[in-house]
């Protein structure tokens, strides 16, 4: 993967010193610009930022200031190179959320290796669930590809909850979040007691998880368990008036009560064999419906595709 670091200079000093450190890393393209084509750069969305203060003529905390209220960029990493010494200028630097403030003479191998420090770090949190700590998209479509490749014969497990956009509405997204967090420790505990190799748990998104087991292991009695478990304890989540009476009430838009059942787990389950599927869109194709096919069924519930072709 192509790695862009974007330098802010107005004469190419900082580019040459660092396209010699990185001759030898091909995915590094390092290009500057002055500190008045600030805005062009930024269409790029690099990878990380450098700003060379003892050469531009802008004010740097502008800089900074300009970078941070970019949409696109305002989680890309900056480092600031200066010779200025004063701890209070530095202080005003960092406070602009200015990842690392390098101070001249900069040796070269501490550049070096704090770019690609910061681009591996950047790198593996785009790829994992802040909220889970599970792996995102990238790894989930990278084990699929994989394991196909490799002609396994496995099961993708699908996960979502039901009725939880009710629940968010009655008892907010920090609640909400809580949920998600459990809905993940009762996925990875039911995996890991019953299929200890061999084994992948990924966040999608929101309340959608995956799991990724092989053959061997008995996925209906994982299915079972996590049903169980997250029913009893899900209880936890709600206050008494909701789980004595069962559902909630939520206004719609037109300000009318309407009534849901308590958040339910739906699973749906693809057994996958290298005659059946050539490729993870498919999977993920019949991985919808049977996990529609789970969603209409009333409570938790599970649906397994065993189907070979």
């Amino acid at each position: 993967m192509i790695q862009e670091i974007m330098i802010v200079e107005n004469k190419d000093s900082e580019l040459a010193v660092l396209k010699e450190a990185f001759k030898e890393d091909k995915e590094y393209r390092f290009k500057s610009f002055r500190s008045d084509e600030l805005e062009e750069g930024l269409k790029s969305i690099p990878s990380v930022i450098i700003i060379n203060e003892d050469n531009i003529e802008n004010d740097i905390l502008e800089i900074c200031d300009q970078i941070r209220s970019d949409d696109d960029n305002s989680i890309t990493p900056v480092i600031v190179c200066s010779s200025n010494t004063e701890r209070e200028h530095k202080m005003k630097v960092l406070e602009k959320s200015v990842e690392y403030y390098l101070q001249r003479p900069i040796d070269n191998d501490m550049m070096y290796y704090t770019i690609k420090n910061i681009v591996r770090l950047m790198y593996m949190n785009r790829r994992v669930s802040p909220l889970t700590g599970l792996p995102g998209n990238v790894q989930i479509h990278a084990e699929l590809k994989k394991r196909l490749l490799n002609k396994e014969t496995f099961a993708v497990m699908y996960f979502d909850l039901d009725n939880f956009k009710a629940y968010n509405d009655i008892y907010g997204f920090l609640k909400g979040d809580e949920i998600i967090k459990f809905t993940a420790r009762i996925i990875l505990e039911a995996i890991h007691k019953n299929c200890m190799s061999n084994s992948f748990v990924g966040h999608i998104g929101g309340d959608d998880f995956v799991a990724i087991v092989d053959k061997t292991c008995d996925y209906e009695e994982i299915c079972k368990e996590i049903i169980v478990n997250f029913d009893t304890q899900v209880l936890n989540y709600f206050n008494d008036l909701d789980k004595e009476r069962g559902y909630l009430e939520v206004a719609n838009r037109r300000n009318v009560i309407e009534q849901f059942p308590l958040t339910s787990i739906s699973i749906g389950v693809v057994e996958v064999n290298r005659k059946r599927f050539h490729n993870i869109l498919e999977i993920g194709e019949v991985g919808a419906q049977v996990k529609h096919m789970a969603k209409i069924t009333p409570g938790s519930a599970y649906i397994i595709d065993r189907r070979e072709k």
